[in-house]
């Protein structure tokens, strides 16, 4: 799964990667980059996101 790194502004291969939502309810996945370590935030309902339900608003 790829999401984009502000710091090496490309796009990388997301490490460690752990669905979640955010305050708003919508789904998100956190991960790190593998080139500078950088926290990586990818917006959007993946197949990580399978089983979970979102926090009611």
């Amino acid at each position: 799964m790829e999401g984009y790194c502000v710091k090496c502004k490309a796009k990388r291969e997301i490490q460690n990667p752990t669905a979640g939502f955010n305050k708003r309810g919508s789904a998100v996945v956190f991960g790190t980059c593998p080139e500078c370590g950088t926290k990586i935030y990818r917006i959007g309902r993946t197949e990580l996101h399978e089983g979970m339900t979102p926090p009611a608003k």
